[in-house]
């Protein structure tokens, strides 16, 4: 039975990874401050992004543990291992210029926003201000030329 978070999302979304499987690795959230941090996540930017755009979101990448951090070459101090951040996509390599679009027009709050080939990397701190940075992975750039 899934956990619900929200409508749309569930903490079993969050602990999903491919790769963990692949490798073994237990990416199980270990915490209530980790669980909280993904709540506030999704109850403040990816439910209402989903919302405004009413089609499902999928997340490729949201709670990693350290193992699996650096099993995919993650940066060590990745919000992803805080549970505050998440890639996302709902479609092709034109869906993730269309997300952050929709993110910045509704003004939905947000400390990071990383853009890439085919998935929207997005984060929301727990604790303190947003920084509303916007970064564009050379992966995204490489595709745009």
């Amino acid at each position: 039975m899934k956990t619900p978070i929200s409508r749309h999302f569930n903490y079993e979304e969050f602990e999903f990874s491919q790769k963990a499987n692949e490798l073994g690795i237990d990416n199980q959230i270990p915490s209530d401050k980790i669980r909280f941090s993904i709540r506030l996540l999704v109850l403040n930017l990816l439910e209402p992004l989903r919302k405004i755009i009413q089609r499902p979101i999928i997340i490729t990448s949201g709670y990693r543990c350290h193992t699996l951090n650096k099993a995919i070459g993650g940066a060590k101090n990745s919000q992803h291992l805080a549970g505050e951040a998440v890639d996302i996509h709902c479609g092709g390599a034109l869906e993730v210029l269309f997300l952050a679009q929709v993110v910045l027009r509704h003004k939905l709050p947000f400390d990071q926003m990383i853009l890439h080939d085919s998935l929207l990397h997005l984060s929301f701190k727990a604790h303190g201000h947003q920084r509303y940075q916007i970064l564009y992975n050379k992966s995204y750039k490489e595709a745009q030329l």
